[in-house]
């Protein structure tokens, strides 16, 4: 082999050297700088993330429950309804007055209004909050990567904000008396918010919400002196159940707000998914308290037949039966999302 030939052949070969070291040092060098965008990501993931819980622990005690969700609820615009203006609202096309100021002293099926009547405008209800909680959603969920960490409290508030608003219009048609004052900043009382946790149990089908709801139906329809029913919704007959649903809202919350964490982070299709979520979510967890409320004391008094579990819950109210329940006592009996 000439010297030429042999020149040659070493300098391909420190080449081929030189290439592999440049390739093995880029990998080296892109390997680094992935390693660091990934803990980068972690840390802007694990910030995110605890952003979203300080936001939704709205009473600061560490723990996300359904007295967070009501509070962070009431505050959207809009959500806190007044009895009397709405019923008004919705009876004076097909009443005179006088029927109206008795459904509003009463109850409206006490002023004669039928219940095929109240069905019907608790049906446009739910579709007027559907609509409008479903739009809202979408428009909430198009924000990707970290922008959607303030979306995320948004969105569930507008939810379940339009949530309570359709129960309370529910409630009220069905002859609850008034829950909140639509006037002002109002600092909620212990029992409203039992009131409304009960109802967010019945929503979203947590076990034996129900039935406590009809047994307070049935204590306000015979005049159960105000005091006994509070006591039962904040330590009495209702108590047990009011912290399981704060208990079984705390689970569904982890669950599905961090498990979700990237499905919301996904620009443009994460708000159509979430707001189509949302909107076939919303129908069926109203109808379950609209399937409720219809056929209780208050709201069929003269047809209604009441269970055993109801009649007892009923006579616990009226004796003032105080239970002492912790909330690491209470057995969840629904399991969430089978």
């Amino acid at each position: 082999m000439s010297k030429e030939k042999s020149a040659i052949k070493e300098t391909v070969k420190q080449t081929a050297g030189n290439v592999g070291k440049g390739v093995s040092n880029g990998a080296v060098a892109m390997a680094g700088t992935a390693k660091k965008v990934a803990l980068k990501s972690k840390e802007t993931l694990d910030a995110s993330q605890k952003a979203v819980f300080n936001a939704l622990d709205q009473d600061g005690n560490g723990i996300i429950d359904s007295v967070d969700i009501i509070l962070m609820a009431l505050k959207v615009p809009g959500v806190k309804v007044n009895r009397e203006d709405f019923l008004r609202k919705e009876f004076f096309k097909n009443h005179n007055q006088e029927v109206i100021d008795k459904a509003i002293d009463t109850t409206p099926a006490l002023a004669g209004i039928s219940g095929d009547e109240i069905d019907k405008i608790v049906d446009e209800v739910i579709k007027f909050e559907r609509n409008a909680v479903s739009g809202i959603s979408a428009a909430l969920g198009m924000p990707g990567g970290v922008a959607m960490a303030a979306t995320i409290p948004a969105d569930i508030a507008q939810y379940y904000g339009y949530m309570l608003r359709a129960a309370q219009k529910m409630l009220y048609l069905y002859g609850f008396p008034e829950l909140l004052s639509a006037d002002g900043d109002v600092k909620l009382d212990t029992e409203t918010i039992n009131s409304l946790t009960l109802c967010l149990g019945i929503m979203n089908g947590v076990a034996g919400a129900n039935n406590m709801i009809k047994g307070m139906s049935k204590a306000l329809a015979t005049g159960v002196e105000k005091k006994l029913i509070n006591a039962a919704l904040t330590k009495g007959a209702i108590y047990p159940i009011v912290k399981r649903v704060a208990k079984w809202f705390g689970v569904k919350m982890t669950k599905e707000v961090f498990a979700g964490f990237f499905k919301k982070s996904i620009p443009v299709v994460g708000g159509v998914i979430g707001g189509g979520l949302t909107y076939a979510t919303f129908k069926p967890c109203c109808y379950r308290l609209k399937d409720s409320l219809k056929d209780t004391m208050l709201s069929n008094p003269d047809k209604h037949k009441e269970t055993v579990e109801e009649q007892k819950i009923y006579e616990d109210i009226k004796n003032g039966v105080i239970y002492d329940v912790e909330p690491e006592d209470i057995q969840i009996i629904e399991e969430i999302d089978k």
